[in-house]
């Protein structure tokens, strides 16, 4: 307690928690674009409770994984398994749960935990870099980490909030949002360390841009073709 009571009362410890929020904020882009697509499809009354706490559970996530990332960020096919994780998020945000007109509808509790769930997967998967960033400032003091986190998180819902109504306006930008989470994955796949020894005579810039737009390419070709195939499958019951 008299750590924290020492940490409390000095600038350079505030400093540090402005940091971690401005860090945050400035990374956690595609986080508010995955936590507005996982809710959309929430009835109005659960969608604040969605991204409350699949925002808070991936920082609390964020505040642990911080510990170990740097020696994670370092073991090959780490970020393969990520990249293909995400994109195949991406891929089930672009599909409709259920078509059918006359299906039973969900129960509310579970679509609320579904979303969450993609939320805390998807979040984790795409913080792996971030962390290292946010660690880097926090420099293992968990309670500027707490506190930064903690202020920072309102900021990333408010984000999403704005993000799912144009969402809810524009449907069309559904397909940018999954397309952004494409381009996330190629970049983490782009930069795992067994990756860059297979292609390092091969410009990184160049390798990179290529995975990106292979992963958005990847995103909505697979999700055009799964709802083409769900319409069908619909239209011949």
């Amino acid at each position: 307690m008299q750590e924290i009571a020492a940490y409390l009362t000095q600038p350079t410890f505030w400093l540090a928690v402005l940091q971690v929020i401005w860090i945050n904020i400035l990374l956690s882009g595609d986080n508010a674009v995955v936590i507005a697509l996982a809710c959309r499809g929430l009835p109005p009354r659960e969608r604040l409770w969605g991204m409350v706490i699949g925002a808070g559970f991936a920082s609390v996530l964020l505040i642990v994984f911080t510990g170990v990332v740097s020696v994670m960020m370092t073991l090959p096919y780490l970020k393969i398994v990520g990249a293909l994780l995400l994109l195949w998020i991406a891929i089930k945000l672009l599909i409709p749960e259920d078509e059918h007109g006359d299906a039973k509808e969900p129960e509310a509790a579970e679509n609320l935990w579904r979303a969450v769930r993609i939320v805390v997967v998807a979040d984790i998967v795409m913080s792996l870099d971030n962390v290292i960033a946010v660690a880097a400032v926090a420099q293992g003091r968990y309670v500027l980490l707490a506190i930064g986190l903690a202020v920072s998180i309102p900021m990333v819902i408010a984000g999403s909030a704005i993000i799912l109504a144009l969402l809810e306006r524009f449907p069309i930008l559904v397909w940018g949002g999954a397309g952004i989470l494409g381009w996330v994955a190629g970049d983490i796949f782009s930069s795992d360390p067994a990756v860059l020894r297979l292609f390092g005579d091969v410009s990184q810039e160049h390798f990179a841009l290529a995975a990106r737009i292979v992963g958005v390419i990847v995103v909505v070709g697979a999700g055009y073709w799964l709802r083409q195939v769900r319409r069908i499958a619909e239209s011949e019951v």
